[in-house]
């Protein structure tokens, strides 16, 4: 069994210094880099929302090739997920373009995976 440490007030003192100094830092770097008006949120807001929408399209534009391919929708469902993908991704350009977006603006950076829309 190992000794407990013995902390002094001096140790207690440090370490919320270091924590102070650690805020302190968060909290200028976020203050250069949000520039927090209502037009800027509202457009932030939108851009975040259409992007995570258009991922969402994107991987049920794969599933439906991917049934498609392996034969388990029948032609008439076929078109019928084709027309509903091309309607939504239509208007999700149509309220990109609502918010002074352009399509490349809802590109999200994904990790080990890329970015969602080709470059």
């Amino acid at each position: 069994m190992s000794a407990l440490r013995k902390v002094t007030p001096e140790d207690i003192a440090a370490a919320v210094s270091e924590l102070n100094q650690e805020l302190k830092n968060v909290g200028e770097g976020t203050l250069d880099r949000i520039d927090c008006t209502p037009e800027n949120v509202e457009q932030g807001l939108a851009r975040l929302v259409l992007s995570l929408i258009e991922l969402l399209r994107r991987l049920l534009e794969r599933q439906a090739i991917r049934r498609m391919e392996g034969g388990a929708l029948s032609d008439e469902k076929v078109e019928e997920m084709g027309q509903a993908l091309m309607k939504l991704e239509a208007k999700i350009h149509e309220l990109a373009a609502s918010f002074g977006l352009k399509p490349e603006d809802l590109n999200l950076e994904l990790g080990p995976l890329g970015h969602l829309l080709d470059k």
